[in-house]
C-alpha cells in the first residue's frame, strides 16, 4: 500500500476535488522523502488541471495528520549508516512542497485531526484553509532532539501575537484546537466526525465562482454545526497570554528562560514549559531565539532558503544526532548536549550555524 493516496472526486458540475492522503497510521503519517516526491508531482499537475477546484489534505487514521519528518533517517545519515547527502535531499524538497503549499493558487484545505507536530506543522501552515478538530495537537518540540522549529517555522511562529511563537519554541507546549484558532495558526475548528461530510459538500457544489470563498463558506457552515464539540475544550495558551507576554518581553533568551523557571506555580502547563526548558537542548534555545531575530523581516522564499543552511548545518554538528539517539534510538532520555547552560553557548558558533555550508550553493534558489 502506497503511503500516499490520491483521489479525484468529482462534482455536480463536472469539476474535480484533488484528494491527497497520508496513508502510514504505524508512523503517525510522518513525512517521508518517500511521501515528499509522491505528493509534489501530484500537486503540480492538480495546480495544471483546470477541472480539479480545490484539493484536500488529510490522513489515514485517527491517531495523527503527520507527526513529523523522518529523523530516523536522517539519523542514520549523520552518524554515517547511510547517504549523507540524505540531509539536503530531505530538507531541500520538503521545503520546496511546503513552499508549493504556500503559495498555491488554489485553495488547500488542511484537516489537521490528531497530532500535528513538525514536518505536519509545516504542510498544514501553507494550506489556504486549516482545519482543526476537537483531537487536534499541534507543537513544534524540536528543543527536546537538538534541533530547531523549521517548515516555515521562522514564517508562522513570527506572525503569532503577544511573544506566543517565541514561547512555543522555546517549550514545545502543545496546542489544541481552541488555542490554534486563537494564535492563528487554523482557520476552523471542526466536528472530527464531520470529515466525510466536508467532501460531500465540496462535491454537491457548482463551483462557478470564487473557489476560495466557496471552500471558506462550507467549512464556516461546518463550524457552526460543531460549536458544541469546543464549548468545554480548554484553551491554556489564551489563558496564559498575559504571563506568556510577560515573561518574553525580556532582551535574551537567558533572561526568558530565566524568568519562566523562576516561577513558582503547580500548574501543569507552567511545569510542562519549565521541564522543557531545562532539559532541553541549550544550544537549541539559543538558536530558536535568533532564528525568530533573523528571520522577522524575511520573505517566505527567503525564510525557506535560510532554514535549508541551517538545517544543514544542524546536521552537521552533532546536537540534532544527539538529541534524535536519547529520544527515538537508544531512547535514554539522558541527552549529553554539547552545552551545560545557555550561558555558555558561544554566540560565534551560533552565527557560524547560519552561514551557507554548501559555499555559494543554494538549492532553493529558484523558488
Amino acid at each position: 500500500m502506497s503511503a500516499v493516496l490520491f483521489s479525484e472526486h468529482p462534482t455536480q458540475s463536472g469539476h474535480l476535488i484533488g484528494e491527497i492522503r497520508l496513508n502510514s497510521e504505524r508512523t503517525l503519517n510522518a513525512l517521508t522523502l518517500e511521501m515528499i516526491d509522491l505528493i509534489q508531482p501530484q500537486l503540480d499537475r492538480w495546480q495544471a488541471d483546470a477541472r480539479v477546484v480545490a484539493i484536500l489534505l488529510d490522513s489515514s487514521g485517527d491517531k495523527a495528520f503527520c507527526a513529523g519528518g523522518d529523523i530516523v533517517n536522517l539519523y542514520k545519515a549523520m552518524t554515517g549508516e547511510a547517504d549523507t547527502d540524505f540531509p539536503q535531499a530531505f530538507f531541500s524538497r520538503e521545503y520546496r512542497l511546503d513552499y508549493a503549499i504556500h503559495t498555491s493558487p488554489k485553495p488547500i484545505i488542511c484537516w489537521g485531526s490528531g497530532i500535528v507536530m513538525g514536518g505536519g506543522m509545516g504542510l498544514m501552515n501553507g494550506c489556504s484553509h486549516r482545519v482543526v478538530t476537537q483531537t487536534s495537537h499541534l507543537a513544534m518540540p524540536e528543543v527536546s532532539i537538538g534541533l530547531y522549529p523549521d517548515v516555515g517555522g521562522s514564517w508562522f511562529l513570527n506572525r503569532m501575537p503577544g511573544g506566543t511563537g517565541l514561547f512555543l519554541g522555546l517549550t514545545g507546549n502543545p496546542i489544541n484546537a481552541r488555542d490554534a484558532i486563537f494564535l492563528g495558526l487554523a482557520d476552523r475548528a471542526i466536528d472530527a466526525g464531520l470529515r466525510e461530510g466536508l467532501l460531500s459538500r465540496l462535491a454537491s457544489e457548482a463551483w462557478n465562482g470564487d473557489a476560495g470563498g466557496t471552500v471558506s463558506r462550507i467549512l464556516r457552515e461546518l463550524e457552526g454545526e460543531s460549536r458544541s464539540c469546543f464549548d468545554t475544550q480548554p484553551a491554556p495558551i489564551r489563558e496564559h497570554f498575559d504571563l506568556i507576554r510577560s515573561l518574553t518581553d525580556h532582551d535574551s533568551v537567558e533572561a526568558i528562560v530565566a524568568a519562566l523557571l523562576a516561577l513558582e506555580s503547580d500548574d501543569k502547563w507552567v511545569l510542562r514549559a519549565q521541564k522543557a526548558v531545562r532539559n532541553g537542548s541549550p544550544l537549541s534555545l539559543q538558536l530558536i531565539g535568533a532564528q525568530l531575530q533573523r528571520s522577522r523581516h524575511l520573505s517566505l522564499r527567503e525564510v525557506f532558503q535560510q532554514e535549508l543552511l541551517l538545517s544543514l548545518q544542524c546536521c552537521r554538528q552533532g546536537e540534532f544526532a544527539e538529541g534524535v539517539r536519547a529520544l527515538l534510538i537508544d531512547k535514554d532520555a539522558k541527552p549529553q548536549w554539547r552545552y551545560g547552560s545557555l550561558e555558555a553557548v558561544d554566540p560565534a558558533f551560533i552565527a557560524e550555524l547560519f552561514a551557507n555550508p554548501l559555499g555559494q550553493e543554494q538549492p532553493l534558489a529558484d523558488l
